[in-house]
């Protein structure tokens, strides 16, 4: 379905032989993953775009700065809704156009004898993946030779390190034209010109259905074990996943908790790091360099929401819940698709 947008142009559009309509000023808020590629996917449209962070530059209280940067469409598939794969293949494309250096390495799935059971329903529960065996598992990844009769390689798949590409997010939207204001707790009813409001939960004053589900990780340090992508553990209560970040850093995450208490509980510490011992036991002589959490995003069907004011003049995109990174290129897509042309995603897009 496709309906036409009428958002104000900068130019009047009723003077006879007037100038051409200008693209609307876009002011977005909040400038995590989800706010980051609104506003750089608007800029390079041809927009005006203002986006306003609360916070500072480091970001050390957005959601993504504790987020593992999983590109996972296919892999997260078991226990997500066909729209999540279907809009993360597409922000795959978007990663690769404007961030060409993201890595693409793929993600390995692993299991013990005893998780066989769970392992055999992710292999059915997923697609995209290639199922190799132990000598395959050694090939991809030499310090796991030995350690696990089969796996599943998802080829196609990413991961991003969040904390590195924001900044490079938001330098690529500067140089699109973007200007970003930090330090600036503007509220949607404030700004001005058509809001792409992206506070997460911030933004329970409008969308009150909101919740937050909390996500705890492990960053360890060790020169003891080399990988070259992220290894999904599978795992009885959550997907986890060993993600290298360089310098021989790993994040270990995350959780997935029904509670707002942004602690990091003894036994979720202990189920991380465990799970990292069970893939190598020379991570058992890792140092810990950080234990987090913060809170994801999620409404009640824990699917994304790109919500349309009555007045077409603030459009809400939140609820990204477990896949920021997976989803915001492709739910910016979406949205600047809505105001130049008027198409509708009827899975994601609400009006009025």
């Amino acid at each position: 379905m496709a309906l036409r947008s009428s958002f104000p142009s900068r130019a009047d559009s009723n003077a006879a032989g007037g100038p051409a309509a200008e693209p609307v000023p876009v002011t977005v808020i909040g400038a995590g993953v989800a706010g980051a590629w609104q506003a750089l996917l608007f800029a390079k449209a041809g927009h005006a775009v203002t986006l306003h962070e609360r916070g500072d530059a480091s970001l050390l209280q957005s959601t993504g700065y504790h987020a593992g940067g999983m590109l996972a469409p296919w892999c997260e598939g078991e226990d997500s809704e066909p729209v999540i794969t279907r809009l993360g293949a597409r922000s795959l494309d978007l990663w690769r156009r404007e961030l060409p250096d993201t890595p693409f390495h793929g993600s390995l799935v692993v299991a013990h004898p005893r998780d066989r059971a769970d392992f055999d329903r992710l292999a059915r529960l997923t697609e995209g993946f290639e199922r190799i065996d132990a000598a395959g598992i050694a090939e991809l990844e030499p310090a796991l030779d030995g350690r696990f009769r089969e796996g599943l390689f998802f080829a196609g798949e990413g991961h991003v390190e969040p904390r590195r590409v924001l900044p490079a997010l938001h330098a690529r939207l500067e140089a699109a034209g973007a200007t970003i204001r930090y330090n600036s707790d503007l509220s949607p009813h404030d700004a001005e010109g058509l809001v792409i409001d992206c506070r997460g939960l911030a933004a329970r004053d409008t969308v009150p259905d909101l919740r937050g589900v909390k996500g705890e990780m492990a960053i360890i340090e060790t020169h003891e074990v080399a990988l070259t992508r992220p290894v999904r553990l599978v795992h009885p209560r959550w997907p986890i996943y060993i993600i290298p970040r360089g310098d021989g850093r790993f994040m270990i995450g995350a959780t997935a908790i029904e509670s707002e208490d942004r602690g990091v509980t003894l036994r979720s510490a202990l189920e991380l790091l465990s799970a990292a011992y069970a893939v190598h036991p020379a991570f058992g002589e890792a140092r810990i360099l950080e234990l987090g959490a913060n809170l994801r995003p999620a409404l009640p069907d824990n699917l994304p929401r790109i919500a349309i004011s009555a007045d077409r003049r603030t459009i809400s995109v939140n609820g990204l819940y477990r896949h920021g990174f997976l989803l915001a290129p492709a739910l910016a897509e979406l949205t600047v698709n809505y105001v130049t042309r008027g198409a509708i995603d009827n899975e994601v897009m609400q009006c009025g």
